[in-house]
């Protein structure tokens, strides 16, 4: 085969220190998007409110935003530059997340979250696509990559506990926000400078017809909405669910937080084992396989307590968590570099858009029939996404392939 002619700078590998900061804004982007969920009973508690169900809804701004602003943040990444969006990135949430701490009202609240979702947009469509472009194991790239962006779910339960319970809810975004701030300085240190935006570079796989690609494009977008609200249910009401069906058993918010943080490791663990997967087995065999589990664990934990609940949450989670990475990978095996931060950027705006809708009705739900309905929900939204899976085209062949496919030749 031969390679098209590439710059030097797309031949190599991205220096480890940048590869690393990219792994950690993935862990900032999920931990600043799960404070609020984490801590919402203080901060509703000392804004006035009598139930946290009442207050959640006022987060759900941010989610929207994540998804909204994803279209905008991926077309100047491949534009403009992933690493100018990168700064962006870091500087922004590092500052929206200093001015939630100085909010006294619920909607002074909700419109800085709002902000803080509009920054946090930038990583998915950019992050990402920065990470893989020059990786030779894409699908390990990725595992490695969601492992970074759910240990930062984990330590949003563990570092948000710690500082709610030492500190107060405002020290639990400030500190954060400095580190995030910090990073972005790293970040403009040690990234290398991009001569030639995204967009300008040559090919580096074949591209499939316009046809094939809507095809793609609408399984991705659909198994991405669906994946997004499960995700958006859990992680955001994991904590709740946890101190409901644990009650009596453990009632202290730093152990509980201890707890769910264990079982959010546990899920992005599994990440990696997906990763080395995906560059051995054929996507849609994996994906299908992983999805078909997630239904009978929401069923069987609707019911459960105690510690058994708890196990059944590691279970959920683990294929929870170990479908993430899917999304990504079909963008990798079917798109250009060229392109796939609009191609991300196009699918997360309309699939975190719509489970943003996730944050709005959890409280509500939980508020009007509790835990058990929104876990059969779930249940029945991991059965939607296993229909979907099912509609990938078929392939014998695993693997994602590193960027190196002439224009022309099979992908």
């Amino acid at each position: 085969m031969t390679l098209p002619n590439k710059p030097p700078s797309l031949m190599t590998p991205l220096p480890r220190a940048t590869s690393l900061l990219l792994n950690v804004a993935h862990a900032m982007d999920h931990m600043f998007l799960l404070i609020f969920a984490t801590s919402v009973a203080a901060i509703a508690a000392d804004f006035g409110f009598a139930h946290w169900e009442d207050l959640m809804p006022y987060g759900a701004g941010a989610f929207a935003m994540f998804g909204l602003c994803s279209l905008p943040a991926g077309r100047l990444g491949d534009l403009w530059g992933r690493r100018q969006m990168m700064l962006v990135f870091f500087f922004g949430m590092g500052a929206a997340a200093l001015l939630v701490a100085f909010t006294r009202s619920a909607w002074q609240l909700a419109a800085v979250l709002t902000l803080l979702g509009v920054f946090s947009a930038v990583y998915h469509p950019v992050g990402i696509p920065m990470l893989v472009q020059r990786s030779a194991r894409p699908g390990l790239t990725i595992g490695f990559n969601g492992l970074a962006g759910n240990l930062g779910v984990a330590l949003s339960a563990v570092v948000t506990g710690m500082l709610l319970k030492y500190a107060g809810w405002e020290a639990a975004f400030v500190v954060p926000a400095f580190a995030a701030i910090v990073c972005g300085v790293l970040f403009a240190r040690l990234a290398p400078i991009e001569s030639v935006a995204p967009a300008q570079r040559p090919p580096t796989r074949a591209m499939l017809d316009k046809r094939a690609l809507a095809h793609i494009f609408a399984i991705v977008t659909i198994a991405s909405i669906s994946g997004s609200l499960l995700f958006n249910f859990t992680t955001n009401g994991n904590g709740e669910l946890l101190r409901e069906r644990l009650r009596g058993i453990v009632e202290d918010p730093a152990m509980l937080g201890l707890l769910l943080a264990a079982v959010y490791v546990a899920g992005a663990l599994a990440q990696v084992s997906v990763g080395l997967l995906l560059d051995r087995v054929p996507l849609r065999t994996l994906y299908a396989g992983i999805v078909a589990v997630q239904a009978p664990l929401f069923v069987l934990a609707a019911n459960a307590r105690g510690w058994v609940l708890y196990a059944l949450m590691f279970a959920f989670m683990i294929v929870v968590f170990g479908a993430i990475p899917f999304t990504d990978a079909m963008i990798v095996r079917y798109v250009d570099d060229r392109m796939r931060s609009r191609v991300s950027g196009m699918r997360l705006a309309v699939a975190f858009g719509v489970s943003s809708l996730a944050v709005w009705v959890l409280g509500p739900i939980v508020k009007a029939d509790g835990f058990r309905s929104l876990l059969l929900l779930m249940a029945g939204i991991a059965v939607v996404t296993l229909c979907i899976v099912l509609l990938l085209p078929r392939s014998s062949v695993g693997g994602l392939g590193p960027d190196e496919a002439a224009p022309g030749t099979a992908d």
